[in-house]
């Protein structure tokens, strides 16, 4: 029972205005999260001119359990993947419904954001969301969405998560009913929800996100969009300065000799040629080394082989960001889950910005001094969503984000205030230092 949607329309919309939709996919690792966190409302993006729509989906056990004899029931010999079938019941809801609140159901960019951008990749390699929407007021094939935003997430590359197979899920959800005594699946579903979410917590049973089922999911997104099965849309991809993946012994280095010492413990014999390609000879050097090692990691390198896989194979434009403005932290303030002196562009950190929630963070005890600059950032990127929803290209006066061309790879940097250029800056990413960090992914945990 979680098919749930928020919508934030205009002010001033109707029925038939034709605005752009954005459909926000929320994160969580495909283990929690909810549409209903302050930092997710679309008041502001709405203001701006778009219907914002946001839709709920079953995760963790509710979301990716499979089980034999969920499979052999299903009718399409699958199971596991509800999450992302409430996604694309919630999609089609809203393409059907979206002209009543104002919107144009043939103009609908899908958002999201860690799991949720993952969500999308899926999505856009599944065979369940190319089928054709029907629209009553509009006779034609309707495509699921229109455009994509993927923010901190996807599936490509050597920093992208394993997909698990439907037999691997299915023993899962076999240990599952054994872990709980339960004589099949029948049984299970007469037991509380709480009672099942425990005993797999208890029990270490983790039903890590969607399957490879053959039904909802056929193939990798890196195979789809390698053979050009992908749905091909206009897409603008962000990672975030310090983003998941991107904490190394070499990244969280701040002196010269824990730089050097973590190059030999992360590369072994490469750490000569790393040295060489990454040079440092002084603490502060190392220091900078290790950031800018960072911002090439983890999912700034998934968004950037995302972007490849588009440009090589399909018809549609793509666009790289990213986000390196660390938040401003009052003195003192202490923030549990994390070191705010050392936080950096953090996962998640974006957010407030792309969704202009900045006084979210603020709501229940103040932790940021906000400044006028964040403000304004806040602003540029907004008209950055709202751009690339109006019109499939998300370049603006204050945000000039240039196309991506894998012969000169480029991005939008969104920085600090003296980063230059009102803290917009294009950076050319330097293939044969990210092709490095690419071939020698740090060991899995």
């Amino acid at each position: 029972d979680c098919l749930y949607a928020n919508v934030w329309v205009p002010p001033d919309a109707k029925a038939g205005d034709n605005l752009p939709v954005v459909v926000w996919i929320h994160g969580g690792g495909f283990q929690e999260g909810s549409i209903n966190f302050e930092v997710y409302y679309g008041q502001a993006l709405a203001k701006k001119g778009v219907v914002f729509a946001a839709i709920d989906y079953r995760v963790n056990v509710f979301g990716n359990m499979a089980h034999p004899e969920l499979t052999a029931e299903s009718g399409h010999g699958a199971s596991g993947n509800y999450g992302l079938m409430d996604l694309v019941a919630g999609l089609r809801w809203l393409k059907r419904n979206a002209a009543a609140f104002g919107g144009d159901p043939d103009n609908v960019t899908v958002l999201g954001q860690s799991a949720g951008a993952m969500a999308v990749d899926l999505l856009a390699s599944s065979p369940l969301a190319k089928a054709c929407v029907d629209i009553r007021s509009r006779p034609g094939c309707h495509k699921l969405f229109d455009k994509i935003i993927a923010l901190s997430g996807g599936y490509h590359g050597a920093a992208a998560p394993r997909l698990e197979t439907l037999k691997e899920t299915e023993a899962k959800g076999v240990a599952l009913q054994r872990a709980m005594q339960a004589r099949d699946v029948a049984q299970m579903r007469t037991r509380p929800a709480d009672e099942v979410y425990e005993v797999a917590k208890t029990n270490h049973i983790t039903f890590s996100g969607p399957t490879l089922d053959n039904y909802v999911l056929t193939e990798t997104p890196a195979q789809a969009f390698a053979a050009g099965r992908q749905i091909d849309v206009p897409t603008l991809l962000s990672s975030v300065g310090n983003d998941i993946g991107s904490k190394t012994a070499v990244t969280g280095a701040t002196t010269l000799a824990a730089y050097q010492d973590g190059a030999r413990k992360l590369y072994a014999d490469d750490a000569p040629a790393f040295l060489k390609l990454f040079p440092a000879k002084t603490d502060a050097e190392a220091a900078r080394q290790a950031a800018r090692i960072a911002r090439m990691s983890g999912f700034s390198l998934v968004a950037r082989d995302w972007a490849r896989a588009q440009a090589e194979k399909g018809k549609s434009p793509v666009w790289l960001v990213q986000y390196n403005h660390p938040h401003p932290y009052p003195p003192g303030v202490v923030i549990t889950d994390m070191d705010v002196k050392s936080a950096g562009a953090y996962h998640n950190s974006d957010l407030p910005f792309w969704f202009g929630t900045l006084d979210s963070l603020n709501l229940y005890r103040h932790t940021r001094d906000w400044t006028a600059y964040d403000t304004k950032l806040s602003g540029v990127m907004q008209d950055v969503v709202v751009a690339f929803a109006r019109t499939g290209n998300p370049a603006t006066a204050a945000a000039p984000i240039p196309r991506y061309n894998p012969r000169r790879e480029q991005r939008l940097v969104f920085g600090d205030e003296n980063s230059g250029n009102g803290g917009m800056t294009v950076e050319t990413l330097n293939r044969e230092q990210m092709d490095y960090i690419e071939s020698h992914p740090p060991p899995r945990n």
